[in-house]
């Protein structure tokens, strides 16, 4: 008698695991919520990129020390494009890159493909503008929204 409870019994636990209480299937199309997109470009809340030894209008003597900061997105080197990380390009006299378009390498678009983030420029005496401006692993700029530009005067 006992082994027949014991059959009785696992019996009920398979047919009850195995029950179509799962309504996965019937459930109305229209109160299923979309998913919202994340914007990873996005700055709000301080993120972005910013000169942490400079600011706009500041008189400088060349060389200049500059360091590179940077809140929301992780310092790497050129290679491969992973999300969220990539390098700084400092641009002279010039501004920030639509995103997506490839940051340029000559004397005024100077690339920080090893993931530096300080360096020495050295100027013409007069005002320059520097922009800061972050790119991906294969220099694709993030756009406006991760450029930052400043005016210096060199003395």
């Amino acid at each position: 008698m006992k082994s027949l409870s014991a059959i009785f019994i696992l019996f009920l636990l398979y047919s009850c695991s195995n029950s179509s209480t799962d309504t996965t299937n019937n459930l109305d199309s229209s109160a299923i919520e979309p998913t919202l997109e994340v914007d990873v470009l996005d700055t709000t809340g301080g993120k972005g990129v910013f000169f942490e030894t400079l600011h706009d209008s500041q008189i400088v003597k060349s060389p200049i020390k500059i360091k590179m900061g940077l809140k929301g997105m992780e310092v790497e080197a050129a290679g491969p494009i992973n999300q969220n990380k990539g390098h700084h390009h400092i641009i002279i006299d010039g501004t920030t890159i639509d995103e997506g378009l490839p940051i340029p390498l000559d004397e005024t678009h100077i690339h920080f493909g090893k993931g530096q983030t300080e360096t020495e420029l050295n100027l013409t005496p007069g005002p320059h503008t520097l922009t800061l401006q972050f790119a991906n692993g294969v220099h694709a700029s993030y756009g406006h929204r991760w450029g930052r530009s400043i005016t210096v005067i060199v003395k």
